[in-house]
């Protein structure tokens, strides 16, 4: 409530101004430190940062933290001293009524980086510190929140170095870099070792359907190669390669018809290939119209790509499945090999 008095007080004391554009803008939050003194009775002191002085850390225009400071090459000396509340009232023309710890004080603002505050008759000029705001801020903040805590008793000096903070940084920068390269190495020996399963167990893919194939009874192979007679034979296969000879575009249905067909002339054939590698739409279209005896130039056909292109997409497969380079021939014999 007092404050509220305080407020009124000093609006009516300059009036109620609203201030020019250049008052709205004004904000006492940052850094500032106590350059020069000027008596009523005559005379001044100035005071250099290299020499105890003080300083003013403001949030806003609401609150500053006061420490006693002497700057070093190195960094800074501090010792703190209080919090308190504050708040402005713009007068206008560079003129503002200072309000601590509700006792009103006239506030003037000269250029950009001072201020000039009368307080008792005496003008106290603080100057804008935007180096110190900009490094130690944080710190100073931190410190005065620590030792004000502690009570009203002695309050402790603090040294702010700043070689210490470059040598935190080297060290934190350090220990960030050494977590990538941790990461980093978790992360290669992580596809490492997925590389080593699944080439393992493509090995094993690859073994089964060798077995398969060497293990298959005469009977067997007799009773496929008469199914595949048939089906080739088929109305069905002719139809399809009738549409693939004229270079229709197959589409969705064309190509679920195509994969039922084969399901039923060579019933695991779909299932170890999609077992085989993890295969794009391209790439198992190309095998289903190579398990089909369709000529890889009507296949490209079909499928609106070069020839070259089919060629690739064969070649590279072999290469993905077997680990060794190999033409697009080899991968044709190996395809019209499994699945029966």
């Amino acid at each position: 409530m007092k404050q509220v008095l305080v407020l009124m007080a000093a609006c009516l004391l300059v009036g109620c101004s609203n201030g020019n554009d250049s008052d709205k803008q004004f904000t006492l939050d940052g850094v500032w430190t106590l350059r020069q003194m000027d008596y009523p009775a005559g005379g001044n002191k100035v005071i250099e940062e290299t020499k105890e002085t003080l300083l003013r850390l403001y949030e806003g225009d609401s609150i500053f933290h006061q420490c006693w400071m002497t700057k070093t090459k190195t960094g800074l000396t501090i010792r703190p001293i209080e919090d308190v509340q504050v708040s402005v009232v713009a007068k206008g023309h560079g003129e503002y009524v200072y309000i601590e710890d509700d006792n009103p004080h006239p506030l003037t603002v000269k250029g950009d980086s001072a201020i000039v505050i009368q307080q008792d008759g005496i003008l106290y000029t603080w100057h804008s510190n935007e180096d110190i705001a900009n490094e130690w801020s944080e710190e100073i903040r931190e410190i005065v929140a620590v030792e004000l805590q502690k009570g009203q008793g002695k309050r402790q000096s603090y040294m702010l170095s700043r070689k210490e903070r470059e040598q935190a940084n080297v060290i934190l920068g350090l220990v960030f870099s050494t977590i990538g390269v941790v990461v980093l190495l978790l992360l290669i020996a992580r596809i490492a070792i997925d590389y080593r399963k699944e080439k393992r167990r493509l090995q094993l893919q690859l073994q089964q359907i060798q077995e398969v194939q060497q293990e298959r009874p005469k009977a067997v192979r007799q009773a496929i190669e008469s199914i595949e007679t048939a089906y080739f034979a088929s109305d069905e296969y002719q139809s399809l390669q009738r549409r693939i000879a004229t270079g229709d575009i197959l589409k969705d249905d064309d190509w679920n018809n195509i994969e039922s067909q084969i399901r039923k002339v060579y019933p695991g054939f779909c299932s170890q290939l999609r077992n085989l590698h993890a295969m794009s739409e391209l790439e198992y279209q190309v095998c289903l119209l190579i398990k089909l005896r369709v000529a890889p130039s009507d296949i490209a056909v079909v499928l609106a790509r070069d020839a070259s292109t089919i060629s690739t997409v064969r070649s590279r497969l072999y290469k993905k499945v077997f680990n060794q380079k190999g033409g697009a021939r080899e991968w044709d014999e190996f395809i019209l090999s499994i699945g029966a």
